[in-house]
């Protein structure tokens, strides 16, 4: 009896040894699992950290990448602004340079029209003026000289009218007398003056000889001076 309390209390202490060993070993294996554990989750920690690190790098990223496609859109939105502006103005101070230049051109035309005009009624006018004169060179037998002189005979009458107009039409109001009214040859210092006026007219044997004309026997001759000293 002795013999088996002895065998059932070693095999007792064996038991409780096993159970200890295994209980440490469960500990042991616990450990582990909680180091494998808190790796595992502070790796994890790590990846989500370092995710949310690239997330939000990626989305800075995208926010500064859309800023800036805003800002180019604003700024191309201003250009293209400007631009349409700078066009228009373009495009209106064309339109009014062309609007200057037509014109202009209409004006330049209607005066060259004008002057064209006035050529050809000038043209047309010395044309019939020289087919005149022709035909009074023909009448003078071809004596360019004499018809030039038939000529001026023909506006002797408007010439002459001419010079009477011209004294006729001076106004003198009064004359003032300075001397004692007498001039040297008899005459009155009045009718000196109206003579001398009158001298101022070419006589009309003069004109005839300006014309390189004679004056006409009927109408008279010119007086000679006589310039025979009396010894």
């Amino acid at each position: 009896r002795v013999n088996v309390s002895k065998s059932n209390s070693e095999a007792i202490k064996g038991e409780n040894e096993a159970k200890a060993q295994i209980a440490e070993s469960d500990a042991i294996r616990r450990e582990r699992e909680a180091e494998s554990l808190k790796r595992a989750t502070a790796a994890e920690n790590i990846q989500a950290a370092k995710a949310m690190e690239e997330s939000y790098g990626a989305q800075k990223s995208a926010e500064m990448e859309r800023a800036s496609l805003e800002k180019a859109k604003l700024e191309a939105d201003v250009i293209v602004k400007t631009e349409v502006e700078k066009r228009k103005v373009e495009l209106e101070a064309e339109a009014e340079a062309e609007q200057i230049r037509r014109k202009a051109k209409g004006e330049a035309d209607a005066i060259l029209m004008k002057m064209q005009a006035e050529a050809d009624g000038m043209q047309a006018m010395l044309t019939k003026q020289a087919e005149g004169f022709a035909k009074v060179v023909e009448a003078a037998g071809g004596d360019a000289t004499a018809a030039v002189r038939l000529m001026i005979a023909d506006k002797m009458e408007e010439l002459v009218r001419i010079q009477v107009e011209a004294v006729k039409n001076l106004q003198i109001d009064k004359i003032t007398v300075w001397d004692g009214g007498n001039g040297a040859d008899g005459k009155t210092t009045t009718a000196n003056f109206v003579s001398g006026l009158m001298k101022t007219v070419p006589p009309l044997n003069e004109i005839f000889d300006m014309a390189g004309m004679e004056l006409p026997e009927y109408l008279g001759k010119k007086a000679e001076k006589n310039d025979t000293v009396s010894e």
